[in-house]
């Protein structure tokens, strides 16, 4: 999309609940590839969330800010329409298994049907984040184990406090 007047924008969508180490070493190592990335938190109605799409979309931007041209939004509705919002169509998304593997393939093929001029580009995790989920970390604290080594300690706090509920 670059021709040299331009930027090159990406988008590293996903519902960040909460952000992980392994998250933000993808925007860290995206944002040496691209001019800008957007973090676009997805507000998603059929995901049950920990944390709202303000606290999430407010983590990500504490955690990130020592990363220049890294915007974080939150956004409703399909990727593809928020992609063309952003003037962009380039998509990134992390594959930490082969599990990941099969469902990210069918999404981006999914979103290749609907436009076409998407792109999806998929980073393999540092391999100390590779076995990271936001899922398998809001498992672990739930039942009060340690994650410090998990999430940025801005997101432990907000974990703590969320679940001392």
């Amino acid at each position: 999309m670059s021709n040299g007047n331009s930027i090159t924008r990406a988008i590293y969508p996903g519902s960040f609940d909460p952000v992980t180490r392994g998250h933000i070493d993808l925007v860290e190592r995206a944002s040496r590839l691209f001019d800008e990335v957007v973090v676009a938190v997805a507000d998603s109605k059929s995901k049950k969330t920990l944390f709202t799409l303000e606290e999430r979309v407010d983590l990500i931007q504490k955690t990130t800010e020592h990363v220049t041209d890294v915007s974080v939004v939150g956004f409703t509705g399909l990727l593809i329409d928020f992609a063309r919002q952003m003037n962009t169509n380039i998509v990134i998304r992390g594959l930490r298994a082969v599990s990941d593997f099969e469902y990210e393939f069918q999404l981006s093929w999914m979103n290749r049907q609907l436009e076409p001029d998407i792109e999806t580009l998929f980073f393999a995790p540092a391999e100390n984040y590779a076995f990271v989920s936001a899922s398998l970390v809001k498992e672990i604290a739930q039942f009060g184990g340690n994650v410090s080594k998990f999430v940025h300690p801005e997101v432990n706090k907000a974990l703590m406090n969320k679940l001392s509920r």
